[in-house]
Formats: C-alpha cells, sequence, structure tokens
C-alpha cells in the first residue's frame, strides 16, 4: 500500500487506481452511506481532489494491519488548497493485493 501513498502524494491519478480493485466501494463510515461505487466513481473524486489540491500531502501517523483489514490514521495538508491541516482515518480491506472496500 506504500505505492497508494506515493502516487496520492504525487497526485498521479494512474498510480493511486491501480491500488484499487474494479468493483471498489467507499463508505462515509459517519453515516454509513456509499459514497462510490466502482472505479470510474472513485476516479472522479480522486481526479477533483487532485486537480484542486497542488500541494496535497499525506502522512500515516499510524497503521494497524489484522488479516486484510487495514486502519490509518493520516494527517493530510493541501487538500483543496487548505493548508490547515485535516485528520482523517480510513478503514479498508485488501484482497488479491487490491484495495476493495
Amino acid at each position: 500500500m506504500r505505492q497508494n501513498l506515493d502516487a496520492y502524494n504525487r497526485r498521479d491519478i494512474e498510480g493511486f487506481m491501480a491500488s484499487f480493485a474494479d468493483d471498489i466501494v467507499l463508505y462515509n463510515f459517519a453515516d454509513g452511506q456509499k459514497t462510490a461505487d466502482g472505479k470510474q466513481q472513485v476516479r472522479k473524486i480522486y481526479q477533483e481532489l487532485f486537480d484542486l489540491s497542488p500541494k496535497l500531502h499525506s502522512t500515516i501517523v499510524r497503521r494497524i494491519v489484522f488479516d486484510n483489514k487495514v486502519i490509518d490514521h493520516e494527517h493530510i495538508t493541501g487538500r483543496r488548497g487548505n493548508d490547515t491541516l485535516f485528520e482523517i482515518v480510513l478503514v479498508y480491506e485488501v484482497e488479491n493485493d487490491k484495495v476493495s472496500v
């Protein structure tokens, strides 16, 4: 998953998308709503983010791996042109070396 973070920090949409399964689904854990269904929708979300964030950078503060589950606590700066630190926790599953959920 290091390649995924490196591609994110370069705003390299092709490299970033390479780590996702074709049937990737994203959810917002705050409300349980699906935010993206499939690689096309994920690409659209992140392409817009990359385009609007020339100084985008994420640092993994802590990572927990349990079986095929990964929990990342990240510090993000430069998101949508904002220099304020943005903290996020991401939870995902990896199957066949691809993020699936």
